[in-house]
């Protein structure tokens, strides 16, 4: 019997733009959507009553087109967009900024790009599942702790091996600075860390209340690629499945649907064929052994890796920086030198170049006079103030970048090295954890040669501001000196009593045409860069090779000119460090397997599907068990439910055995089908003349009719009155005839900011509003996410 209901009203939005085809996408955890403006190339993520919470366009490259966004899917904690674009990027956009957090290489090149077709992303629980616990006669520690140690409120005993495994150092260190607003680079990451809610968001520590859980993208493209990445962005490869020779189709395989539940490590993929003209999907199980099996807790060690991703692009950003500002405090001085050093070779008798000329005015007061004309008449005050906060500026701002944004992104660096160091040493015997003691060491002793040339640079900006300070007032002096009339020489003789005359002849010596900071940061030659990576390969260790060649420079002696550069340092730690990523992933990826296909055809092409994922548990393992909801173009009141059971053995797929039900609705036209839980398929259906219902079916129900699939042999529909007799509910929009909805997503209860009902969201038939209803008992499910940090909860809420 139906229970028949109003549905409340939640919130309103409307778009200042018609919203295209795929759009909006609500967030699951809060009341955001996402909509695509086509005229004005923006995506626009909105909160209701039509406030912008942000706005994220792309800009094109010289010659080509900005790129579009063909996929979005939130993140299921609601804390990411993933969104992916036409040139072959899914970048995904927290909510404190319209920035991309991360930039994920999906497919194409410069000259074609295939299409991304869809994105799946979800949340697995890691490690097996837990067995039933079996009572045992004797135990008498376990009797002694629920008797005398469990009392009432106590907290559960600590576990000493996870509270180590999962000690957390992280939080005791500073916070990251973020780098000046002006971009170093020319890449997308050139933004991404100038702003403090940005850094924050994207360096937040571990928490061990998420080390049981591990979030799964999957994205696949027009060309029949499957791209696999977990924990937000790191990447553990392609795959290209082909149909066996029995079910063999021509052309490629495109994911069209993901589902996927948090106890099952197999997840269901819903692949489309060209050849089949839209009248069939063919469901294939994808095998993720590793999330319950990795010897090494899978959320813990990519956490880890991803955070030295992002401090690997923080790095490489900063040195950018470093150069920039080093570039700074040498080009305007050089075009003032360069301005004097050809009337000095002209001479016929004295200095030939800056450095004797000024050496000759600082020991004995007199100056030749292109010197004293390039002070008087070139040069001047306005010059010297040019010069003055040039180099002032520069050193400043590098002595910060080193000391606020290099040292302790190393030494952060250095701590997660560490750390995976200890656990190649701990799982050294075993071959599937993917990374080795030799290759953390290589890139420890990366860091160590960059945090000796960082210490190193910050010493010679301390001694070069000093001796500059010296050198500015001193030639300040000069000017006024040798521009003043005769009357006020007595004054300027009391302010030479106290210039500094022995900190300026070091600077004139060793500062002024070439900084000791040049070996460390200037660009070294092509044909010395690629000599020295071939030396740096050679497996000598980094450290001693670094300290040896500065030594060889401090004596004057022929040196590497690439070892001691912090570019160089930079790119072949990245190098390295994306070498053990590679490998890491490749060992995760030789567990991946794709299970046993099952064909579901219908009669007619399909016009909506859907699909969900539940567990089922037998004697000791998880199956799962997936639904497939599909409607026919030309059959508006018939839809049909795919359930489908995969036996799974360790992990791994074995035999797939597929029932299906026939259902129709009693009146109206179903124009969308989507799965509210993995119990719960809610129907959008019109009718004409009348508000439109939303109904929800509940799949599990006794009540309907599985029968065994054949293909090419389709039960007959029946009503949902008469095959569901309780749990069957039908809800009515208020009536407004001038809103028609043509577009469903539903979201299930959170608790992100408070208690957030169940959710109907619905696009109406202009395209323009969005309207979002509560459902009045909320249907809550076990797989639910879970509430997202405070951070989020707060970037959400800013617009209250």
């Amino acid at each position: 019997m139906d229970e028949a209901m109003q549905l409340r009203h939640y919130s309103d939005t409307k778009f200042d733009h018609r919203v295209a085809e795929g759009f909006p996408c609500s967030n699951p955890t809060v009341d955001l959507s996402v909509s695509w403006d086509a005229h004005g190339k923006n995506l626009l993520i909105y909160r209701p009553r039509e406030h912008v919470v942000s706005k994220i366009h792309q800009f094109a490259k010289p010659g080509q087109q900005a790129p579009e966004p063909q996929a979005v899917r939130w993140k299921p904690d609601g804390q990411f967009l993933a969104v992916g674009w036409s040139d072959g990027y899914v970048r995904l956009m927290g909510l404190e900024n319209n920035k991309a957090a991360h930039h994920i290489r999906v497919c194409g090149d410069d000259t074609a790009t295939p299409n991304i077709t869809h994105i799946g992303w979800s949340r697995n629980i890691v490690g097996r599942p837990q067995k039933k616990a079996q009572q045992s006669p004797a135990q008498p520690w376990q009797k002694l702790m629920s008797e005398e140690l469990n009392l009432p409120g106590s907290p559960a005993p600590l576990d000493l091996p996870r509270e180590l495994t999962f000690l957390e150092v992280d939080s005791a260190l500073p916070n990251i600075s973020p780098l000046p607003s002006s971009s170093a680079g020319a890449g997308e990451d050139g933004l991404v860390f100038t702003l403090r809610t940005g850094i924050d968001f994207l360096f937040q520590p571990f928490n061990t209340e998420d080390s049981d859980q591990v979030f799964v993208m999957v994205v696949g493209t027009s060309d029949g690629r499957l791209h696999l990445s977990i924990y937000d962005s790191f990447v553990i490869g392609d795959f290209r499945y082909t149909l066996p020779s029995s079910m063999y189709r021509p052309g490629v395989l495109q994911l069209i649907q993901h589902a996927s539940h948090p106890e099952v490590s197999t997840h269901t993929l819903l692949l489309k064929s060209s050849a089949d003209n839209d009248q069939a999907v063919y469901l294939v199980p994808m095998d993720l052994p590793f999330i319950p099996s990795s010897p090494i807790n899978i959320s813990l060690l990519a956490s880890k890796l991803t955070t030295l991703q992002k401090l690997l692009r923080y790095v490489k950003q900063t040195q950018l920086h470093m150069q920039v500002e080093y570039k700074n405090t040498r080009e305007l001085p050089s075009k003032f030198l360069r301005s004097v050093e050809g009337d000095l070779e002209q001479i016929a008798h004295g200095p030939t170049n800056i450095v004797q000329a000024l050496f000759h005015t600082v020991v004995t007061g007199h100056a030749h006079e292109p010197l004293r004309e390039w002070l008087v008449d070139s040069l001047a005050e306005r010059g010297h103030k040019r010069w003055d906060k040039a180099v002032t500026a520069g050193l400043e701002n590098l002595r910060g970048l080193i000391h606020e944004n290099l040292l302790p992104s190393l030494e952060r660096c250095a701590i997660i090295l560490s750390r995976l160091r200890g656990l190649a040493q701990f799982y050294d015997s075993r071959d599937d954890i993917g990374f080795s003691v030799a290759q953390i060491t290589r890139a420890m002793d990366i860091v160590s040669c960059l945090t000796m040339v960082g210490h190193k640079i910050l010493l010679n900006v301390m001694d070069e501001l000093d001796l500059f300070h010296a050198f500015s007032t001193w030639m300040r002096f000069q000017i006024d000196r040798f521009a003043a009339p005769n009357s006020a020489s007595e004054e300027l003789t009391e302010k030479e009593a106290t210039m500094e005359n022995s900190k300026v002849l070091v600077y004139v010596q060793r500062y002024l045409v070439e900084s000791p900071m040049a070996i460390f940061l200037d660009e070294v030659a092509t044909d010395d860069y690629s000599a020295n990576w071939e030396r740096a390969e050679s497996g000598t260790s980094m450290l001693e090779e670094l300290d040896t060649q500065l030594k060889r420079q401090e004596e004057g002696q022929a040196y590497l000119k690439a070892f001691p550069n912090v570019g160089f340092l930079v790119d072949y730690l990245t190098v390295r460090v994306n070498g053990v990523f590679k490998d890491i992933a490749e060992a995760q990826k030789r567990s991946v397997r794709f299970g046993q296909p099952t064909k579901i055809g219908l009669g007619q092409k399909i016009a909506k599907i859907d699909s969900t994922m539940c567990s089922e548990r037998q004697d000791d393992e998880v199956d799962g068990l997936t639904f497939t909801a599909l409607t026919e173009e030309g059959r508006d009141q018939e839809f049909f439910i795919f359930r489908t059971s995969i036996r799974i053995i360790n992990g791994i797929s074995s035999s797939v055995a597929t029932t299906v039900a026939a259902l129709s609705v009693d009146n109206g036209k179903i124009a969308e089908v989507k799965f509210m839980d993995s119990t719960t398929l809610v129907l959008l259906v019109n009718r004409q003349g009348n508000p439109a219902n939303v109904i929800m079916v509940p799949i599990q129900s006794p009540g309907i009719n599985y029968v065994p699939y054949q293909e090419n042999n389709l039960p007959v529909s029946t009503p949902l009155s008469k095959q569901i007799q309780t749990g069957l509910i039908t809800t009515t929009l208020p009536e407004d005839q001038s809103f028609t909805p043509i577009r469903m997503d539903v979201q299930n209860v959170t608790n992100a900011r408070g208690e957030v009902p169940a959710r109907v969201c619905l696009l109406g038939a202009n395209r323009s509003v969005y309207r979002v209803f509560s459902l009045a008992s909320g249907h809550d499910d076990k797989d639910a996410p879970r509430k997202p940090s405070t951070a989020t909860a707060a970037a959400a809420a800013r617009g209250d």
